[in-house]
C-alpha cells in the first residue's frame, strides 16, 4: 500500500540541508503540508541564514506543495514554541514532528572543551526536547502523532572523537522509550533512525564517490516507514546506501545470588551465565528488569521452603 500524508501537517527540524532537506521534501511530495526549519548555521552550529530553508519552501511550493520556512533555533524554546504556533495559526494541526536538526564538534575527549560537549548536547537532547514538548499536548489532543528521534551508531556503539554526539544520540534512545509508554494510550508512536548518509555533516570523513553512494534519499525511504499512520513503536532503524537494518537493546536472563552468597567473587564464578544470551529479551520497561530479579529471588526462596 502506497504511504500517503495527505492532510497531515508535518514539522522537519534541521530541514535547510543534508536529510532534513530529503525529508520535507519526500514528506511533501506524498501530500504533508510542511515546517521547513533551520537555524540556518554552519556546520558546528555558528551563524545563522534563512535562504537555506527558503528555498526548500519554494521547491515544494513548484511541486504544487505547502510549506512554510522558520529559523527557530531548537535549543531555545522560545523560539520552538513560537514555530508551533505559527504551524497551529496556518494549518490546526502538527502529525509529525521530525527530530532531525543537528551539529557537530568533533574533537577526543582530551582536547574538547565543555563548552564544545554542552553545544552538542543543547542542540541534539534538549533540540528534541523542546521540539516534542511544544507538540506533544497538540499530539494527545488530537489522539495521533508520529515522532521521529535521530540517534546514530557512535552513539550505540561509540566513534572515536564524539564523546559528545555520541552521548547525545544515545540520550534521544532514552528520551523515545519512556515518551512511548507515555504517548501510547493517545497513539503517539515515537520511533528513531540511525542514518549513515553523505552530508555536510560527514562531507569531510568520506571519499567523494563514497559520499555520493550514501545519498540522504536512501535514509528517506526508511524515515517515511516510521511517521506514517501504520508505523511501529519504539524501533531503531539503521539506513544507509541501501542497506537497512534494526538494532535493539537486549537483557540476559541472568542468574540469582543469595544475600549470604553475595559478593564480587560469587558475581565472577557466575559470570558465564550473567552474560549467556540464550534467554535474552528486549525489555519495554524498567520496571520489567526489577520484576525479573523479584522472581528470580521469589523462586530462590520457594526453593528452599521446598527443600526444607
Amino acid at each position: 500500500m502506497t504511504i500517503s500524508f495527505a492532510g497531515q501537517v508535518a514539522i522537519v527540524t534541521g530541514a535547510g540541508n543534508g536529510l532534513g532537506r530529503s525529508h520535507a521534501l519526500a514528506l511533501a511530495k506524498r501530500g504533508a503540508k510542511v515546517v521547513v526549519n533551520d537555524l540556518g548555521g554552519a556546520r558546528d552550529g555558528s551563524g545563522a541564514s534563512s535562504a537555506a530553508s527558503q528555498e526548500v519552501v519554494e521547491l515544494i511550493q513548484a511541486m504544487g506543495g505547502e510549506a512554510i520556512s522558520h529559523g527557530a533555533n531548537v535549543a531555545n524554546f522560545d523560539e520552538v514554541q513560537d514555530m508551533v504556533q505559527q504551524t497551529m495559526a496556518k494549518w490546526g494541526r502538527v502529525d509529525i514532528l521530525i527530530n532531525n536538526a543537528g551539529i557537530l564538534r568533533d574533537k577526543s575527549f582530551s582536547k574538547m572543551t565543555l563548552d564544545d560537549f554542552k553545544l552538542v548536547m543543547d542542540v541534539h537532547v534538549m533540540g528534541s526536547v523542546n521540539c516534542t514538548k511544544a507538540v506533544w499536548e497538540i499530539m494527545k489532543q488530537q489522539n495521533y502523532g508520529r515522532i521521529v528521534m535521530t540517534t546514530s551508531s557512535s552513539g550505540m556503539y561509540g566513534n572515536f572523537g564524539q564523546s559528545n554526539y555520541g552521548a547525545a544520540k544515545m540520550a534521544v534512545l532514552g528520551l523515545m522509550n519512556t515518551l512511548v509508554l507515555e504517548g501510547a494510550k493517545n497513539n503517539i508512536h515515537i520511533n528513531a533512525l540511525a542514518p549513515t548518509a553523505g552530508t555536510r555533516m560527514t562531507e569531510d570523513l568520506m571519499p567523494e564517490e563514497i559520499v555520493k553512494a550514501f545519498a540522504p534519499e536512501a535514509v528517506t525511504a526508511g524515515m517515511l516507514t516510521l511517521c506514517d499512520e501504520a508505523a511501529p513503536n519504539r524501533f531503531i532503524l539503521c539506513a544507509g546506501a541501501g542497506g537497512y537494518s534494526s538494532a535493539s537493546i537486549f537483557e540476559t536472563d541472568g542468574c540469582f545470588i543469595p544475600t549470604a552468597k553475595q559478593s564480587p567473587e560469587a558475581v565472577r564464578d557466575n559470570w558465564n551465565q550473567i552474560t549467556a544470551q540464550d534467554n535474552q529479551k528486549a525489555l519495554v520497561s524498567g520496571a520489567q528488569q526489577g520484576e525479573k530479579f523479584i522472581m528470580k529471588a521469589m523462586a530462590f526462596m520457594k526453593s528452599q521452603t521446598v527443600s526444607s
